[in-house]
């Protein structure tokens, strides 16, 4: 497959001004006249091109967002201003403006520029970008080789990038919705600047969605009428996406045909859209995260929200509930023994009912787990046993020892073992840890539920470790 090719010649410079159908619509003097040519044009023409891409900003002034990198002194306006480009990694959410950004780098700093997207291109197109690169320098001439999400190249596909990076042969302007540390080779990783882009805020879709119904002929063309409250949902909707708010306003406006966009009719366009969410990506990780971090606090409010949140994603009810289970020994244990069961119980329910009807069994679970008391004392214990466990040197006591053959019981193996249950109270005083950890101690219950108990029996039983 080929790249798509963007030289100096036919990216919009700053003096360009706006594109109409592929044209220049010229600042100054031509405006009056080119605002009147242009409804003449669509009397005759209809752009089929999606509203989204209709709308793409074809200079820097007309583009929106990302003010902490196109503000003065900023990184990417510092980029444009002295038309010095170096290779980059543009990490950022769907619909907040990285390939834009890569079309306006490219066209203010005069270089040759070639775009790729690692979904349907391979290591033959990029080859070929690279020998492109190698011609160009000769002329003293930058290419850059635009990579649209680039996590999705293999080792090896990254791989294949990294000399020609290297050697300066291209200019790498890689796009990722994922995070880059996890993603991206270290190699190619530690040539590139990693530039975070941000979710677009809802002052930013506003302006981005009165625009393009001030200004998009195919839009005014429609008849389409939107109210404020309207304008509003669309924007929270888009949750800092403009593609996907431009997406829902051009399925909008078809539906609504000569009537007004209301709520009914976004709800209708809406059908089918749904929020971006990678199961294997930070939207996964960060959702799963925060889930957890609130049980852990013992909000329900929010624990129940973020559960909300991974299954209107599609995330997996299992995965959930395992987590659950998990969560339900680390960090609620003794404090509210019955936790475990009850999170075992609702991962059992997950694997056999499914979705929707398990949805409500997770959140029982989230709940019950959120609101009860919390200790961690059996984690920790194990955490500090651990850090001894390694040393095999430490022989266990002879009394403790299993002794099968007769043999071992010659050499003293299970002799003067006290069995607990022939004494008072089930309990009697006996050295169990090896000679060499004698006065350690790995467990320290809480005064947390049903722990407190606990705590209080271990006190009265071993008063030197447990009473203080």
């Amino acid at each position: 497959m080929g790249s798509e090719h963007l030289s100096s010649e036919n990216v919009p410079s700053q003096s360009t001004g706006l594109f109409l159908l592929g044209r220049p619509m010229l600042t100054g003097p031509a405006h009056r006249f080119a605002q009147i040519r242009r409804y003449n044009i669509m009397e005759n023409y209809r752009d089929i091109r999606p509203l989204a891409e209709r709308r793409r900003p074809r200079t820097l002034e007309a583009f929106v967002g990302q003010e902490h990198l196109l503000g003065p002194g900023r990184i990417l306006r510092s980029v444009i201003d002295k038309k010095t480009i170096f290779s980059m990694l543009l990490w950022g959410e769907p619909g907040c403006g990285k390939t834009t950004l890569a079309r306006l780098i490219a066209g203010h700093c005069g270089v040759e520029a070639h775009f790729l997207s690692a979904v349907s291109s391979g290591v033959p197109e990029v080859r070929k970008v690279i020998e492109r690169g190698k011609e160009n320098r000769k002329n003293e001439t930058q290419t850059i080789l635009f990579l649209d999400e680039i996590h999705r190249f293999n080792k090896a596909q990254q791989d294949a990038v990294l000399g020609a990076v290297e050697s300066g042969e291209i200019v790498l302007i890689g796009a990722t919705t994922e995070n880059p540390s996890f993603q991206v080779i270290a190699p190619l990783l530690s040539r590139c600047r990693v530039v975070r882009l941000k979710p677009l805020s809802e002052k930013d879709l506003m302006k981005i969605l009165d625009t393009a119904l001030e200004d998009d002929a195919v839009l005014a063309a429609s008849g389409a009428r939107l109210e404020a409250p309207e304008k509003e949902k669309l924007v929270a909707l888009a949750q800092g996406d403009a593609r996907r708010m431009l997406n829902v306003l051009e399925q909008a406006a078809l539906l609504a045909g000569d009537g007004p966009i209301d709520d009914r009719v976004i709800a209708e366009a809406l059908r089918g859209v749904v929020a971006y969410y990678d199961r294997a990506g930070d939207r996964h990780y960060d959702t799963i995260s925060a889930f957890i971090k609130s049980m852990r606090g013992s909000d329900p409010d929010a624990a129940v929200y973020y559960l909300a949140r991974m299954l209107v994603a599609g995330e997996d009810p299992v995965f959930i509930a395992r987590r659950m289970v998990i969560f339900a020994s680390e960090d609620v244990g003794n404090a509210s023994p019955q936790a475990l069961p009850i999170a075992v119980a609702a991962m059992t329910a997950a694997q056999n009912i499914g979705p929707p009807e398990a949805e409500i069994i997770l959140a029982q679970c989230a709940t019950f787990l959120a609101s009860s008391p919390k200790s961690n004392a059996s984690y920790m214990a194990l955490k500090k046993a651990r850090e001894r466990a390694d040393d095999f040197s430490i022989e266990i006591p002879l009394h403790l020892r299993n002794a099968p053959t007769k043999l071992m019981s010659k050499m003293g193996y299970g002799r003067e073992y006290r069995y607990p249950h022939d004494f008072e109270d089930h309990f009697v005083q006996e050295r169990y840890l090896p000679e060499k950890l004698a006065d350690e101690s790995y467990y320290r219950p809480s005064a947390q539920g049903s722990e407190k108990a606990i705590a209080e029996r271990l006190a009265r039983l071993w008063p030197e470790r447990f009473g203080k």
